[in-house]
């Protein structure tokens, strides 16, 4: 497989023209569009989310459902991943994230007419945010696709911070947002999710530029033939296999390290304000690392500047091992999380500059499933090591996974080599490759692809 030398086609063109009509980020209305709706999205889903366990104990008054109840809910993820990237590849993707939202309008609103009814059951209670867990995972690889779309690519690495903020603050305000319409009445969290869904609805209507290639609601493949395209891609590029690996170990070891925490802090009969508070800080030091980010990703390569931000982490993690105090943990969760924005930005930023608009979506889905199908093994392993070996080997096990990953992310020759975001779009991939393709390309060894919301390195979903 090579990278094509001459003038990339279709979704490049129309980026490079999007350039000229948005010199900035934020005069790019389609961009800023796509961004507010899936803020809305996230925010009014995490804040549905946090009520749903809390709902299902009121219902069964058994903190067993409850829990399986809350697993189900996480389940549509799984199950729709990856046939949500070959939809969201072959047809209309404006289309395809209002009919999203129009699926999550109508099974949170139902909810919460059930629920303010005194109607709502356990089984409905689990199997509509199962749906909507599915229709979620429909809407990540879609907005990121059409992101790619209508931002250049000298500019997403910004983007990209810019995604990676939105995430943060998405996760700060989620939870306490939930709380609080939950205190008022248990039903409303429900509604306010519904509302968030007409936010996103509403944005991608007035999204007017295409977010496709103009043969991409073409069907050469079948379904199963184009799935089977995007693992080719994935696996015939370096560092996307590089990426699948790693960044599942990356995103394991973070995820284990918290639930540690978590679960020793509630053995040790700490305030639940507290523990709550390790994770507040977390987000906000997220938050504080996706806002420097964009001026990290312009200056520095992304190759270099990623494995630089990842050191803090690794030394961070076999601190926490040695250290039981309250104080330390909060300050190395920051030390640990503060550095992983830019990591993100940047590569994720590479990643959307050179895959073609063809197989973006595809992309996204098979690497997100690496990723969200190792989540549930954090509390598992977490609390299986916590158990046996105690809170500082359990800490240093993880510690010693986030070694390992960041070990084969900087020994690969492949991350070494993205450079500043102006050199991106020239290692645009042909894909199909071509019958004469050697693989000796200049970019043979140089391309990844991420869901820019639903992982990367130290975030779990």
């Amino acid at each position: 497989m090579t990278q094509s030398t001459r003038p990339p086609s279709g979704s490049a063109i129309g980026a490079r023209e999007a350039s000229t009509v948005a010199p900035s980020l934020w005069r790019n209305a389609p961009y800023l569009l796509l961004m507010t709706g899936k803020t809305a999205q996230l925010v009014g889903n995490g804040a549905a989310l946090f009520a749903v366990p809390l709902i299902a104990f009121g219902i069964t008054q058994s903190v067993f459902l409850a829990g399986v109840i809350g697993a189900i809910s996480e389940a549509g993820v799984l199950l729709a991943t990856l046939p949500a990237g070959v939809i969201a590849d072959r047809i209309d993707r404006r289309r395809l994230l209002l009919v999203c939202s129009a699926v999550g309008f109508a099974i949170w609103i139902g909810l919460w007419i059930a629920d303010a009814s005194g109607a709502l059951t356990a089984p409905e209670l689990a199997i509509a945010p199962l749906v909507v867990s599915a229709v979620s995972a429909f809407y990540a690889p879609t907005e990121a696709a059409g992101i790619r779309y209508v931002v250049p690519a000298e500019q997403l690495g910004s983007a990209m911070a810019a995604m990676q903020g939105r995430g943060a603050v998405a996760s700060l305000v989620a939870g306490p947002l939930g709380g609080l319409l939950y205190g008022l009445s248990r039903a409303l969290p429900f509604l306010a999710s519904s509302l968030g869904y007409v936010v996103a609805g509403v944005t991608a209507l007035f999204v007017r530029r295409p977010l496709n290639d103009s043969h991409a609601g073409g069907h050469e493949q079948s379904s199963v033939a184009a799935l089977a395209d995007g693992f080719r891609f994935v696996w015939a590029v370096p560092i996307i296999r590089t990426g699948i690996g790693v960044f599942a170990l990356l995103n394991l070891a973070f995820g284990g390290m918290i639930v540690v925490i978590n679960l020793h802090l509630v053995a040790t009969h700490t305030a639940p304000l507290l523990i709550a508070l390790i994770d507040v800080v977390s987000g906000a030091s997220m938050l504080v690392g996706a806002i420097a980010s964009p001026a990290l990703v312009k200056r520095f390569p992304s190759g270099p500047l990623a494995i630089a931000c990842m050191v803090p982490s690794v030394v961070g993690g076999f601190t926490l091992a040695l250290d039981t105090d309250y104080l330390g943990y909060v300050l190395l969760m920051v030390v640990m999380t503060v550095f992983i924005p830019p990591v993100n930005a940047g590569l994720l930023g590479y990643v959307s500059a050179i895959t073609p608009q063809n197989v973006q979506a595809r992309m996204n889905s098979v690497l997100s499933l690496s990723w969200n199908a190792v989540a549930p093994i954090a509390p598992l392993l977490g609390g299986i090591l916590l158990s046996t070996v105690g809170v500082g080997f359990a800490l240093a096990a993880f510690a010693g996974m986030l070694l390992v990953g960041f070990i084969a992310f900087a020994a690969n020759r492949s991350v070494r080599r993205v450079g500043v975001p102006s050199t991106w779009e020239a290692d645009l991939v042909q894909w199909p490759p071509a019958r004469s393709d050697t693989g000796t390309g200049p970019g043979n060894g140089t391309n990844i692809n991420t869901d820019t919301d639903t992982a990367g390195a130290g975030q779990t979903s």
